[in-house]
């Protein structure tokens, strides 16, 4: 594969709020908040590496620790695209991602591989620039406890994949390094 066409997403979710009911499966909102989808790209064939983040993200998560399974669903507002350069932004958002024509993405995946009633993996369905592709998240660690002010059940992940962003018909400037 391309190195130069490596898109590194990291998908954070800090913390879920705890939708009403107590019976599994249990419904969590994911809370734009505390949640950072964040993503790597190479930049010029190793030159540098591209850090952002998407600054606005919503969906659920709907988890049923007994029976092992479980849902995700989250909807990225590609306009959010946040590099900390304003330059980078604009360019990201008006030129590579063409928000104006495909202003969100989309995650929607199953929970799998259980271990201990938290879920390590996700197999899923990625929709970035109108394309939509498989893509399997490894979870590097899910929690849930009480929350310390309210005592709701609250959540936590941290998950990852690499796609290749040409794969999605993202293909600005791949021949420049880009």
């Amino acid at each position: 594969m391309n190195n130069k066409a490596i898109f590194f997403m990291l998908f954070t979710v800090v913390s879920l709020a705890f939708n009403l009911g107590f019976a599994d499966p249990a419904t969590y909102n994911i809370d734009s908040s505390h949640t950072y989808p964040a993503f790597e790209a190479d930049h010029q064939g190793g030159l540098s590496i591209w850090r952002g983040k998407v600054n606005q993200s919503s969906g659920t998560i709907v988890l049923d620790k007994e029976a092992e399974t479980g849902t995700i669903d989250v909807l990225f507002e590609m306009a959010s695209i946040d590099f900390g350069h304003d330059r980078m932004n604009q360019m990201a958002t008006e030129s590579i991602l063409h928000v104006d024509e495909f202003p969100t993405a989309n995650y929607q995946g199953s929970l799998t591989n259980f271990e201990d009633g938290a879920p390590t993996g996700v197999e899923g369905t990625l929709t970035l620039h109108g394309v939509s592709r498989p893509v399997n998240l490894v979870i590097n660690s899910f929690k849930c406890q009480p929350h310390f002010m309210n005592g709701r059940e609250v959540c936590g992940a941290d998950a990852e994949a690499t796609i290749n962003r040409a794969d999605f018909g993202v293909d600005y400037d791949l021949d420049l390094g880009f």
